[in-house]
């Protein structure tokens, strides 16, 4: 019999009998929360005017980060970097970000705003026209893209790059000076040395004014996030006589971040304190990737969050289904698929929206007996209702769709499909190409998208 399944329910049995294989393990003690930075500073420019004090900035705040907890990107401030290195250390920021609480990305050097979008500029950027930048430079975009989907609580995009136009002789189509404004994604922050369109200073002492009060204001206790950033932008309107102000972009961020704690606090340091019904049973180890989970009530809600996710192993039965489940969870989210049941992948899930409208078919090939539903705020419910359409049958081939997805059913004497396209018509006509493969005409016998348009049963 020739079928084709997008979604199975056989990882049900599988899941709940690696559960029962696993046994109780008392929590450890808390630890701090993941801190991950790349710090990249560029001066030796090779073909626009080299730039006395990104260097020596970055090494501060490399060391200053390290001091508060920050695990850095190769180890150390990212030096005088050229266009295929700096690729390299933003890709490898954003496989490293993946788990962590706080993402830091730091930048000081030449930095240029083209047609509204802005670039950091890489040391052997030698651009002659405007259509080079893309391929020269590095849209600052492309690090927002890395930290967004990676599990943190909390990004920080800081840069030090609104000095003069190093271009402007060019042609190319930049402002006067400075950076353009970006509006920050969730959970984000982004500050400026100096407003957008407007120039910040190198500095004359070894450091820019702007890294300098940074890095001095970020070791003192009990400032928070927002308390911090104005607290350097005022320093630096000080230092600067006003003619430097730096700016902050900000979308709502959950919870408070500090990067000293407040004196009064007593043990580890926790960052952002996650919202209580959320909490492992015990607290987040510092690298929750590595750190397998063993409560059996745990796994259980990590099966469950796997299975309204619609991460399903493609062999339903299989002893390894937890873990062929969770491998897929994982390439998605651009992680190594080791399969392992980890406080990573589960707070990944729990920080994941949920999915709805779901529908759902489900059939009984030896009784013949099927079911459909649409419009439920969960998969389980889908499931639910269109099994209780299937009588005394079991139905326990299930397809499942959930947003804009859609479903169809398509039978013949001898043959049977079911097929998940992204519109009703599309997923008709699949599941009759693919259910008359066997050479019998088939015909539909139920369609629905998941909001419950294109109904036909």
């Amino acid at each position: 019999m020739h079928r084709r399944l997008t979604n199975w329910t056989g990882i049900r049995g599988a899941i709940a009998a690696a559960i029962a294989l696993l046994s109780l393990v008392s929590a450890s003690p808390a630890a701090a929360e993941k801190r991950i930075a790349l710090v990249v500073g560029n001066s030796a420019y090779q073909n626009i005017t080299r730039l006395d004090n990104p260097r020596n900035d970055a090494t501060l705040m490399a060391d200053t980060l390290s001091s508060l907890g920050f695990t850095l990107i190769g180890g150390r401030a990212q030096l005088d970097l050229d266009k295929a290195a700096l690729d390299i250390d933003v890709q490898n920021f954003g496989r490293q970000i993946q788990g962590a609480e706080v993402a830091l990305f730091y930048y000081a050097g030449h930095g240029v705003q083209v047609s509204g979008s802005n670039y950091l500029v890489p040391v052997n950027a030698n651009p002659t026209r405007e259509a080079d930048v893309d391929f020269q430079m590095v849209d600052v975009n492309l690090v927002l893209r890395q930290m967004q989907g990676s599990g943190t609580r909390l990004n920080m995009v800081i840069l030090d790059a609104c000095r003069n136009n190093p271009f402007g002789a060019r042609g190319l189509r930049s402002a006067d000076g400075g950076l353009a404004q970006m509006r920050a994604p969730e959970g984000t922050l982004i500050s400026y040395a100096t407003q957008p369109g407007s120039v910040a200073q190198d500095g004359s002492d070894g450091h820019s004014p702007y890294t300098k009060a940074l890095a001095t204001t970020i070791k003192q206790t009990g400032l928070d996030i927002f308390q911090t950033f104005n607290q350097v932008g005022l320093a630096v309107k000080r230092e600067t006589g006003g003619s430097q102000q730096p700016w902050v972009s900000s979308s709502p961020i959950d919870g408070s971040f500090y990067f000293a704690a407040p004196a009064v606090a007593a043990g580890p340091q926790v960052a952002i304190a996650p919202p209580p019904q959320q909490e492992l049973a015990g607290t987040l180890r510092a690298d929750p990737d590595f750190v397998p989970i063993k409560d059996a009530a745990l796994l259980r809600e990590l099966s469950e969050r796997l299975y309204e996710h619609n991460f399903d192993p493609d062999v339903p039965d299989s002893k390894t289904g937890m873990k062929l489940a969770i491998s897929k969870f994982q390439e998605k989210s651009n992680l190594s698929p080791s399969g392992e049941a980890t406080e990573g992948v589960l707070t990944r899930l729990r920080k994941m929206d949920d999915l709805k409208p779901w529908g759902s078919i489900v059939y009984g090939p030896d009784s013949n007996n099927w079911g459909i539903s649409w419009n439920h705020k969960s998969r389980r419910a889908a499931v639910d209702d269109a099994r209780s359409n299937c009588g005394a049958g079991r139905c326990p081939i299930e397809l499942s769709f959930y947003g804009h997805g859609c479903g169809a059913f398509a039978v013949s004497g001898k043959s049977w499909s079911l097929v998940q396209r992204d519109t009703v018509q599309k997923a008709k006509d699949a599941a009759l190409d693919d259910c008359g493969r066997t050479g019998k005409s088939c015909r539909i016998i139920g369609a629905v998208c998941a909001d419950g348009s294109g109904r036909q049963n």
